[in-house]
């Protein structure tokens, strides 16, 4: 864990040096420190603009939203007994696609909602509906993934309609940009917002690490084991959908972060979720953090969408995950 920190830090502070304009780690190191009230270094103003109100928030983003993706799966895969389980099963980044859609082309609730804010609002309700569906259909894990392929389905429709019928070049230009994921103008409002998310999720998801241990052995362990399964999944599944809707309204959809980590991280400190939920954080943080910076400056001047990234190096990772576990039965 104390080398997953370090491997945090050192990636944040390396993927700040990235890009088209020279910083060097001294640069970030001497702003850092000015900016703390620690030292008082001179820095150029151009610098110290490119490091704390640009980079800096940007690659805290980056390993807050690849932590909180990573810790939805690693829960979802436990609460629902589906290794193929990740954040967006449950319909919750078609419905934020929907949200930031409404806004974005037919303007739902101006500038007072703004993108991010439609995206949450689409997410909730996303969620809502399919747990209503789930709860409608007799409960279980198979109905809640059956819901969440129907209301996965349903908005994704929805924001194809709405594209097609009523966005002009521009507007499906930037929208489809935001659907591919992207960490374009991230602030320190955003760092705060999905840094609280993730830290309050990290913190409820590792107080029930005992009550996922016994999900990952079925339902009927856990109640003998004295696990109230339906309310403990249900407030599971709410504070993952919740989590999963902040990080996505302020990145975009963002697939297979919260697919493939958590196997990589049971392959590294195996299946007790004391030791899953933060080694799946720190590989979330340390992925999507690099992912991003490569991202950014691969096709320069045109930053590439995070989400492409993600699943340009999750689907080979996936595929080796898989090949080793047949390998090891």
């Amino acid at each position: 864990m104390a080398a997953g920190v370090a491997a945090v830090v050192l990636s944040v502070a390396a993927a700040i040096t990235l890009g088209p304009a020279d910083v060097s780690l001294v640069n970030v190191r001497d702003v850092l420190l000015n900016h703390l009230g620690l030292a008082e270094v001179p820095v150029r103003a151009a610098k110290d603009a490119i490091v704390w109100e640009e980079r800096l928030p940007r690659a805290l983003t980056a390993a807050a939203v690849g932590a909180g993706l990573g810790i939805c799966g690693a829960v979802l895969q436990s609460l629902l007994h589906n290794p193929l389980a990740d954040p967006f099963l449950l319909g919750i980044s078609s419905g934020a696609s929907t949200g930031a859609v409404l806004v974005g082309v037919l303007g739902l609730g101006g500038t007072a909602i703004g993108l991010s804010g439609g995206a949450f609002i689409g997410a909730v309700l996303a969620f809502g509906l399919v747990v209503l569906l789930a709860q409608l259909s007799g409960g279980g894990t198979d109905r809640v993934i059956l819901a969440g392929v129907a209301g996965t389905q349903l908005f994704s429709a929805l924001t194809s309609f709405v594209v097609f019928a009523f966005a002009d070049s521009d507007e499906t230009r930037g929208v489809m940009f935001w659907l591919l994921g992207s960490l374009e103008g991230v602030r320190w409002d955003d760092v705060a917002l999905c840094g609280a998310a993730v830290v309050l999720g990290l913190l409820l998801c590792l107080g029930s690490a005992h009550t996922l241990d016994a999900f990952s052995f079925g339902d009927d362990v856990a109640a003998s084991l004295g696990v109230h399964v339906t309310r403990a999944r249900m407030l599971l599944l709410v504070l993952t959908a919740l989590l999963t809707a902040a990080l996505v309204s302020v990145a975009g959809a963002v697939g297979f972060v919260g697919l493939v980590l958590p196997h990589a991280a049971r392959f590294l400190v195996g299946p007790r979720h004391a030791r899953l939920v933060p080694a799946t954080a720190l590989i979330g943080a340390v992925f999507m953090v690099w992912v991003d910076a490569v991202s950014r400056v691969a096709f320069q001047p045109t930053p590439l969408p995070v989400g492409v990234g993600t699943a340009l190096v999750g689907v080979p990772a996936f595929v080796l995950i898989l090949l080793r576990r047949r390998r090891a039965r």
